[in-house]
């Protein structure tokens, strides 16, 4: 059942549950994913960000996420994720993605505020909904204090009045990619947010995390939780297992599928969202 945002978000929030986004670049990952969802009984959200085109283009994936997440009897968002361009934005929202996040985090506020609420106005108008980021989301491979750039509560507040968006991704101390040191978490910033508002809040940096870490950020207002690198992390093992019994190229494939299908599963059961659907 294809949904977007709100069907699946709202009910996280008042639920006390998250969702997670599983970004799905090939038929390999869908398949696990969604099976996971199937499985669990679970909402989910899968698609596919900007930075990842390179291995699995938008007109190429479109058509076959679309496709299975209509066949699906789970709610199922297709979402377009950190959309850089607002051009890539609206191929997304024409190849019928239900969810667009536009993130203009790493630029200037005041052009991230004009072209977030731009795509608002275009997503909203097809009913389709949008994320947005305040704060800077960073990469795990940067060193350094990005500590200048996590989101605050006004901050959080005055975007969402702003541009009108539906999701708001927050900066409170996680990273994108594989984590070179235990990161740490500002909770008190996190729940300083989710009293100033009630838009659901997105944790995005979810690859690396501990059990705890999830269920506390849950706690504390996160209804959407990304994930991606965890799931190549899950490949690379079935890849490595497959080369180490000399199996097929297709075996391999359904190793993949499998290793996949069981992380989807694990984070499922960590963010409370299984038997949800």
């Amino acid at each position: 059942m294809l949904v977007n945002l709100d069907y699946v978000l709202k009910r996280a929030q008042k639920g006390g549950y998250a969702v997670g986004l599983f970004n799905t670049t090939d038929t390999d990952m869908l398949e696990g994913v969604l099976a996971a969802a199937e499985e669990l009984r679970a909402p989910v959200i899968i698609g596919t960000a900007e930075v990842l085109l390179p291995y699995g283009e938008l007109k190429l994936i479109a058509p076959s996420v679309r496709a299975a997440a209509e066949r699906a009897t789970v709610p199922v968002v297709l979402h377009y994720d950190h959309g850089l361009t607002v051009e890539r934005c609206i191929e997304a929202l024409d190849l019928g993605f239900t969810s667009i996040m536009f993130d203009g985090s790493a630029g200037d506020p005041e052009n991230n505020i004009e072209l977030t609420r731009k795509v608002v106005e275009m997503c909203h108008a097809k009913g389709v909904t949008v994320e947005g980021e305040i704060g800077h989301v960073g990469n795990a491979d940067v060193e350094g204090d990005q500590e200048n750039n996590y989101t605050t509560p006004e901050e959080a507040k005055a975007f969402i009045e702003a541009t009108g968006v539906d999701a708001l991704a927050v900066a409170i101390g996680t990273a994108h990619g594989a984590y070179k040191k235990k990161p740490c978490l500002d909770l008190e910033r996190l729940a300083a947010i989710r009293a100033e508002v009630d838009t659901p809040l997105v944790l995005h940096g979810g690859s690396g995390l501990t059990d705890d870490d999830f269920r506390n950020t849950i706690k504390n207002g996160i209804a959407k939780v990304n994930i991606f690198t965890d799931l190549c992390l899950a490949g690379e093992r079935a890849c490595k297992k497959g080369l180490e019994g000399n199996v097929g190229y297709l075996e391999m494939r359904n190793l993949k599928v499998a290793e996949i299908k069981a992380e989807t599963m694990k984070k499922m059961k960590v963010f409370g969202c299984d038997g949800k659907a």
